[in-house]
């Protein structure tokens, strides 16, 4: 053969060369399928080589490895699935090959190869080997193996080439199905995680409905045993236990008396009593109002249940701790945590009952404060009513023209000035319901004394003009002007930043809101006698002594005030209180001359807690 001949040969074998190439990587674009992916490429490689064997190596942790797709020519064994240890390779052989390394062998017998791996390759009928290794996320994931059974062969440069080619592919292959694999068992395992949170939020909303029903039965009666009755009977029946009782102090709070039991069998306890001072280490934690759940041998039980599972919570309200409510289960059930929640609300249910009950027994000169709380009752649940509805029916508003924008002009819709303008009004009514919530559930979570404080080092100069962006366009809109100052050096604070940041924005909130056209709305921090004072001032408002007086209640509403016109549910000023009070730090009114100033006094040193 001339050498021009050669060299159209070897251009035309470099061309098919290329062609394989290309249709494997093709094929792994077009496919996540590892498997199928890899047993084309060993098909189409051993007939592209006409070798007899081509094979894929893949390495287990340990480095042995197992023989995962093979072709192979019907005159010789089959190995696939061959299960590999070799002794021969060594740490220096994985990394050598980490590094690219490509072992070529013509002639098994004839060659540098191990005693041992010469055996491992002649019991697989192995006389010529061509290695190259596959590299996937940098890391050595397995082997590509082309063999010559029959006789010895001379691998040529072209053919290693080409092999290494194909191994980057591979590799490429490798990755995408690993990535893909892990992106699928990510998926599985969050939606596992969306089912087990649907659960429990269903089983929580169930537990919310079953709240409600037992508090409007307690609310309906101002009778005492009728309250521990209805409580004791729903909770032993909602919770399916066998023993609810209620227990209640003593005035001294030294004897805790057993006053109402619902069993399911005979065995009562009503109305025994014990000693406080005899079981310090229960009742001082029940004292505390903190719920407690242990288990405890039980010798009035029968012999075959000496042992039970006690869920103890405190029945109290904001003026004390009234009693506790017992329950009881067999020792292997515990109570979990939607359900010792469930329990506490009930308990804090019962003590508002209770102490209604004692109220109206005892003193009948409150009759008149009562119907105070009733008609604050009403007028919230009228306030909150207005501010629920309000927004929820912009938003199913709103959802009705976006869906009719959407139905009559398609993709133009949602580029149309109507659908950016009604879906603003979607997101503000869905900001305005979801903050009226938040604002619920933190006055409730305080009141519970179960917030928890975050405190970090704060540089007010710069949180500050940050939170105030925010309202800058709502000021413009409104033709108010809105002023930050800094007349001095302003020292680092030590607070819960997050509870921080929910002050200044409801302050800024209310000077927004009932701030008139042309006036002013100042934000001034200033350091003085050994704080920090921050200032919210807003001109055209002025609020009377007695009114101020009031200002931080719950549910409290300037009576001047048409509650229509600015809306708000009365909880702001109230929420806004306790967060200050959370923080260790004091918040002031001052409203005269027609300007409203509320200032919050912040510690400058770290508070010891």
């Amino acid at each position: 053969m001339s050498k021009s001949d050669s060299s159209i040969k070897n251009h035309s074998w470099q061309a098919k060369g290329d062609k394989l190439v290309a249709a494997i990587a093709l094929r792994i674009r077009q496919s996540l399928e590892l498997d199928l992916i890899l047993k084309q490429t060993v098909k189409e490689v051993r007939k592209f080589l006409e070798t007899d064997r081509v094979l894929v190596y893949r390495f287990e942790p340990d480095w042995s490895g197992l023989i995962v797709v093979e072709s192979v020519g019907n005159s010789w064994k089959t190995v696939l699935g061959s299960r590999i240890h070799d002794p021969c390779f060594t740490p220096s052989h994985i990394q050598k090959y980490k590094q690219g390394r490509v072992q070529v062998v013509a002639d098994i017998f004839n060659s540098s190869l191990t005693p041992c791996h010469i055996e491992m390759l002649a019991s697989f009928e192995v006389k010529a080997n061509l290695v190259v290794p596959i590299i996937a996320e940098h890391k050595l994931w397995g082997l590509l193996i082309a063999q010559h059974c029959q006789s010895p062969r001379k691998w040529n440069l072209s053919e290693v080439e080409l092999l290494k080619q194909l191994t980057t592919q591979v590799g490429i292959a490798v990755q995408q199905a690993e990535l893909y694999q892990k992106v699928q068992s990510l998926n599985d395992y969050l939606e596992l995680k969306v089912q087990k949170r649907t659960a429990k939020l269903e089983r929580s909303f169930k537990f919310e409905s079953l709240i409600r029903s037992i508090t409007e039965k307690i609310r309906d009666t101002l009778d005492e045993t009728q309250i521990l009755e209805t409580v004791t009977q729903e909770v032993r029946e909602v919770l399916k236990i066998e023993r609810c009782k209620i227990e209640l102090y003593d005035n001294q709070q030294t004897i805790a008396t057993i006053v109402y039991e619902c069993s399911v069998n005979s065995v009562a306890c009503q109305g025994t009593t014990r000693r406080v001072a005899d079981f310090p280490e229960l009742y001082q934690q029940l004292l505390q109002k903190q719920s407690l759940q242990f288990v405890e041998k039980i010798p009035e039980l029968s012999p075959k249940k000496l042992h039970c599972t006690r869920l103890v919570c405190p029945i109290f309200d904001n003026r004390g701790v009234l009693g506790n409510l017992w329950l009881l289960r067999p020792p292997e059930e515990m109570f979990d945590e939607l359900e010792v929640r469930l329990v506490e609300q009930v308990a804090n249910q019962c003590a508002i009952a209770i102490r209604q009950a004692r109220l109206y027994e005892n003193a009948q000169s409150q009759v008149e404060e009562l119907g105070k709380l009733n008609n604050l009752k009403d007028n919230f649940l009228k306030t909150i009513s207005h501010e629920l509805r309000t927004p929820m029916s912009s938003i199913l508003l709103a959802a009705q023209t976006l869906e009719k924008l959407i139905i009559t002009q398609g993709i133009k819709g949602l580029k149309s000035q109507n659908f950016q303008r009604v879906f603003q009004i979607f997101k503000n009514s869905c900001n305005k319901q979801n903050k009226l919530v938040n604002d619920l559930i933190t006055l409730c979570y305080i009141d519970a004394e179960s917030a928890t404080l975050i405190r970090e080092w704060i540089d007010l100069t710069s949180l500050i003009p940050k939170l105030v962006e925010p309202f800058r366009d709502q000021a413009l809109n409104q033709q108010q002007q809105l002023i930050i100052s800094f007349p001095s050096a302003i020292p680092l604070v030590h607070s819960d930043v997050s509870l921080l940041e929910r002050v200044i924005n409801e302050l800024l909130t209310n000077a927004c809101k009932y701030t008139p056209a042309q006036g002013q709305i100042s934000v001034i921090t200033r350091t003085k006698e050994g704080k920090v004072f921050l200032s919210v001032s807003n001109s055209g408002v002025e609020i009377s002594p007695s009114q101020q007086e009031l200002i931080f209640d719950k549910f409290y509403r300037i009576p001047s005030h048409d509650p229509w016109q600015f809306g708000g549910s009365g909880i702001g000023l109230a929420l806004v209180k306790k967060l200050v009070e959370l923080l260790a730090a004091e918040i002031q009114l001052e409203s005269q001359d027609n300007i409203t100033t509320f200032t919050i006094k912040l510690p400058i040193n770290p508070i010891k807690i």
